[in-house]
């Protein structure tokens, strides 16, 4: 798909338009960032994810009529590099969100599930089975300005969207054309915690927990003494150390008029 989406570019595309879900919206974007090119997506997926931060219809008839006649937005995209399973290095595109830690296997657990029930009740499943398995270790966060977080994590959200995982507000007050990343920074959180705050994830709520911290910044890395799974869009594609970067105005997205900005 991203070797597809790059020989459309090539050969004079000025539209390149995604139809599937957040992972096939991914290799579009990585065949065409920082490209002369538009991009539109018409959504057919689990997350479905990007298509809610910028308004995009679910709709198909209403979802082609935004690629065909709706307004254009520029707006930033996230780079990262990281390391492939095999342990060579890599670098990649996202244009929604990425994380390092147990976001990484629930995405695995979510696409290895059936669909049926749709995508918000699959993840959040895979969620509550991943999160009762999961053990919180060492991870060490170092942003743009020099800080450094360092200390038990179950997650760390780099968030270039509000919305993540099926429909959890993760990130609620990114915006995707300030030319930074929201990093969510969810702490040692206990079997408790998450009884009482996992509701909460659907209103962007449970940053104000205790263990949550947000951090706005253009560059953060994140690494551990273990291998941490890294999932971009909701794939899982490597593990760590990671180092993300924003790249500024680095896509033009069709978006229903009078969204643009």
């Amino acid at each position: 798909m991203i070797e597809l989406a790059g020989r459309a570019v090539d050969g004079g595309a000025g539209l390149v338009v995604a139809v599937g879900g957040d992972g096939t919206l991914n290799e579009v974007v990585n065949g065409i960032a920082r490209r002369d090119v538009e991009l539109a997506t018409i959504p057919i997926g689990t997350g479905m994810d990007f298509v809610r931060t910028h308004g995009i219809p679910n709709r198909f008839d209403d979802a082609v009529r935004v690629a065909r006649e709706g307004a254009t937005r520029t707006v930033d995209a996230g780079r990262v590099a990281f390391r492939t399973w095999a342990g060579e290095d890599a670098e990649r595109w996202f244009a929604n969100v990425g994380s390092v830690g147990m976001s990484g296997a629930v995405a695995q657990r979510a696409n290895g599930m059936s669909k049926a029930l749709g995508g918000k009740a699959t993840f959040f499943y895979a969620l509550t089975r991943v999160f009762f398995e999961w053990e919180n270790t060492e991870v060490t966060v170092t942003f743009d300005d020099g800080g450094e977080r360092r200390g038990r994590m179950h997650d760390v959200i780099v968030a270039n969207g509000v919305w993540h995982g099926g429909g959890m507000k993760l990130a609620p007050d990114a915006a995707p054309d300030d030319g930074a990343f929201d990093v969510v920074l969810i702490g040692d959180v206990s079997k408790v915690d998450f009884l009482t705050t996992a509701p909460k994830l659907y209103k962007g709520r449970h940053v104000h927990h205790p263990k949550v911290e947000v951090v706005r910044t253009p560059r953060v890395t994140v690494d551990a003494p273990a291998t941490l799974p890294i999932e971009l869009d909701g794939e899982q594609v490597g593990t760590t150390p990671a180092a993300f970067e924003i790249v500024p105005a680095a896509l033009r997205v069709r978006v229903p008029t009078g969204s643009s900005s």
